[in-house]
């Protein structure tokens, strides 16, 4: 395995909980999604790799959506929201998430 297929298996779990965390501070849409991930260059995604994940998440139950007309004479825009199923399952993944790090920092000695 080289670095580049190390990183992507790395960012597949994260971009997942990333967008959890993002849609349980205020209701999203996918393009909305895509550029504040955009903001870290280590979580930037595509279309084709955030759409699929929201769907997902969608039929998880762990989010749901709605659609909103916009005020600049765009087409709507489905905007998603987190389900109490979806809260449980991020405060289980930020403890792990946090137990994972704490673990990372014993072994590097910090």
């Amino acid at each position: 395995m080289n670095i580049n297929e190390w990183k992507s298996q790395l960012k597949r779990g994260t971009l997942e909980f990333c967008i959890l965390l993002m849609i349980n501070k205020k209701p999203c849409y996918g393009y909305e999604i895509i550029n504040e991930l955009d903001t870290w260059p280590i979580l930037a995604a595509k279309e084709s790799t955030i759409y699929p994940l929201l769907r997902r998440l969608l039929k998880d139950g762990f989010l749901s959506s709605f659609w909103q007309e916009t005020t600049e004479g765009l087409p709507a825009r489905k905007y998603y929201t987190i389900t109490a199923e979806g809260k449980a399952y991020l405060a289980a993944m930020s403890e792990e998430w946090n137990n994972l790090l704490t673990a990372i920092a014993g072994i590097r000695g910090e």
